[in-house]
């Protein structure tokens, strides 16, 4: 069974369109986040590596569809940090190079080519910004979603981890054009770009067109919305209990002084009533106590106050 973060990159590749530019922008993004920059002889080419081979083929068929560089050989390598095998694939030549010089990744000055972190340029227009967000999700993305019967206030989580600040500050800044307002951390070596409320987390997944991890992230706030709505009804109910239980021990109590004391027949016929009443049912409430003695609840009240005032003044005789 696939979870989250599958069903979001999975969505996310079978939604994929647009023509060179959105590619460019997709791939820069993922080399951003999954990849890293290799050099054999005077040329610059990059690696890529992903738990998923789905992703893999997605973006080795995006790249030989818009820029004619074939990938034919994948390897496997086990990542030290997770334990888990990523698929390794890499693309190094002349035509690798001009690719990263378009994508930005790489620039070039009167002293050479040299590594741009930067990322603004790859997102110059709102269809390329979207497939460059789409395109990060799918290197370094995952999204947590909590049990939806659970009734904690926390548990909603999506990430994009990058290589490093700059690039990841880049993505953070791209997002607010969506205002959608993230957060940035740094985790060990990486930058983390994070979003934690639902409402953030759904603004997400509509950029990154998961429609269907959209409506399954919903249905999941609407079983925890009734989950909370449930637990804050037993709350009270169980809060309404605790205050009728109190209210009546003290009440047994005072009635039980003056019993023990001057006797019960000593009280006049309205507050004998009451304390019959009480003792016959001490687990009754006032509304239900009130109804049986053909009462009014503020009624009843008042009478329960002499009886506990008399109880004190015979409890401090």
């Amino acid at each position: 069974m696939l979870n989250f973060t599958e069903e979001i990159k999975n969505e996310i590749i079978k939604n994929f369109s647009g023509g060179r530019q959105n590619v460019l922008a997709a791939l820069s993004a993922f080399i951003r986040t999954s990849g890293s920059l290799i050099r054999s002889g005077g040329d610059y080419g990059f690696e890529l590596s992903t738990e998923s081979e789905h992703t893999a083929h997605f973006f080795a068929e995006l790249i030989e569809s818009a820029f004619g560089i074939e990938i034919s050989e994948f390897s496997s390598r086990s990542d030290i940090s997770s334990g888990r095998d990523k698929l390794i694939f890499s693309c190094v030549g002349e035509s690798s190079t001009r690719l990263l010089l378009e994508m930005g990744i790489l620039g070039e000055d009167e002293e050479g080519l040299f590594v741009s972190f930067s990322s603004s340029a790859s997102s110059n227009d709102r269809a390329s910004a979207e497939a460059y967000i789409k395109g990060a999700f799918l290197g370094g993305g995952s999204c947590t979603l909590p049990d939806s019967k659970s009734v904690s206030s926390t548990g909603y989580h999506l990430e994009v981890v990058f290589h490093n600040k700059i690039t990841a500050g880049d993505f953070a800044d791209l997002l607010c054009n969506f205002d959608i307002f993230p957060k940035l951390v740094m985790r060990k070596e990486s930058a983390v770009v994070y979003l934690k409320s639902i409402e953030a987390i759904s603004a997400f997944l509509g950029v990154a067109d998961a429609k269907n991890a959209l409506s399954k992230l919903d249905e999941v706030a609407r079983e925890r919305d009734a989950a909370n709505n449930e637990n804050r009804v037993n709350n009270c109910s169980v809060s309404n209990i605790d205050r009728t239980v109190s209210a009546s021990v003290k009440q047994v109590q005072a009635i039980e002084i003056i019993r023990s004391t001057i006797g019960l027949q000593s009280l006049d016929e309205n507050l004998f009533s009451v304390a019959e009443g009480r003792l016959a049912d001490k687990n009754a409430s006032m509304q239900e106590l009130a109804d049986r003695l053909k009462i009014s609840k503020s009624c009843l009240n008042h009478r329960f106050r002499k009886i506990m005032d008399m109880a004190r003044q015979l409890g401090d005789g």
